[in-house]
């Protein structure tokens, strides 16, 4: 919806050309940059969320193999 706003702001402005061919270009650029930072965020979640469910994973067998119980034979 904003992005068409702008688009269509864009292309009615009352400018020369190569003035509107300008701000184009620097909304695609906001709009892409915008993507990519939504990616890299999301990218780092991901990551972060992962090693906390491998240390869980780990720290539950663990807690499964372990018997307080157990005689140690000596």
């Amino acid at each position: 919806m904003a992005l068409g706003s702008v688009t269509l702001g864009v292309i009615y402005l009352p400018i020369d050309a190569w003035i509107r061919a300008f701000l184009a270009i620097a909304v695609l650029y906001t709009v892409t940059s915008a993507f990519v930072l939504a990616r890299c965020i999301r990218d780092r979640h991901e990551v972060a969320n992962m090693a906390s469910r491998i240390d869980q994973a780990r720290l539950d067998k663990l807690l499964a193999e372990h018997d307080p119980y157990k005689a140690d034979s000596l």
